[in-house]
């Protein structure tokens, strides 16, 4: 048996051997070349930076779309909201975070298409150079930037980027460099998600000790109050309409 089975293992491996010995069988492989040489058209050049360009755009896409939209606030109001009510995994990522990102479309909107009007369509037909469509794309998400920190007074964020770097404070807040927009934004953005975060939480903690005390009076230590309050939360909250509450009231804070 052992040699019936060695002997058909050699056969494979014979005909295995003679199939790729022949050049004919084998069929053509794509060539592959990397190399520098000479631009012959100016033009050439523009299309392979314009390249580069778009696929660096969309490298940093998620990083912009997070860090300097409505984006931060609205999901870790999110994640406040279930941690509040206690119901783990419901709802799930996939669900909060596509809520979000449309919630984020929509408040983003006005920015969006004055960024499509001023500086895409512009520079799509030859208008502007790419220097012009960088300056007026960023100043409407500037703006934008800008505004919340007003609102919520979180200008002293600005002023402490600004000395930790041992730089002067400018006169106009418009004049504030970008590079210290963007964290001064995404802290401001974090204060205000914590601030909401915790009037969401009020009620749900009011529940959840009335539970605890209501079971330890009848003498039930041995049932977890989460498991008691659990319903009592999530019905308190449809009943007062939470979700258009929260929604409205995330699309009002801007």
């Amino acid at each position: 048996m052992m040699k019936k089975t060695l002997f058909v293992f050699l056969l494979l491996i014979l005909l295995g051997v003679g199939l790729f010995s022949q050049e004919e069988a084998l069929p053509p492989l794509p060539r592959i070349e990397i190399g520098i040489g000479q631009v012959e058209q100016p033009r050439d050049l523009v299309v392979t930076l314009e390249i580069i360009l778009i696929l660096t755009i969309l490298t940093l896409a998620p990083s912009i779309l997070i860090l300097m939209t409505s984006f931060t606030r609205i999901v870790i109001v999110f994640s406040f909201l279930r941690n509040s009510l206690g119901t783990r995994q419901i709802p799930p990522n996939q669900v909060l975070i596509g809520l979000a990102l449309f919630l984020t479309f929509f408040i983003m909107q006005p920015v969006f298409i004055q960024i499509y009007n001023d500086a895409l369509v512009p520079y799509m037909e030859g208008q502007i150079t790419y220097q012009e469509l960088y300056q007026k794309s960023i100043q409407p998400i500037r703006t934008f930037m800008l505004n919340e920190i007003k609102i919520h007074h979180n200008e002293d964020n600005i002023d402490m980027l600004l000395s930790s770097l041992k730089r002067e404070k400018p006169e106009n807040l418009e004049k504030t460099p970008t590079s210290v927009l963007i964290p001064a934004f995404v802290i401001s953005e974090l204060e205000i998600a914590f601030k909401m975060g915790i009037l969401l939480y009020i009620p749900f903690i009011i529940i959840d000790m009335v539970t605890a005390s209501v079971l330890l009076a009848l003498g039930m230590i041995m049932i977890p109050p989460v498991l008691i309050s659990l319903p009592f939360k999530v019905l308190v909250f449809v009943l007062v309409n939470g979700w258009d509450m929260l929604i409205s009231s995330l699309i009002a804070s801007f």
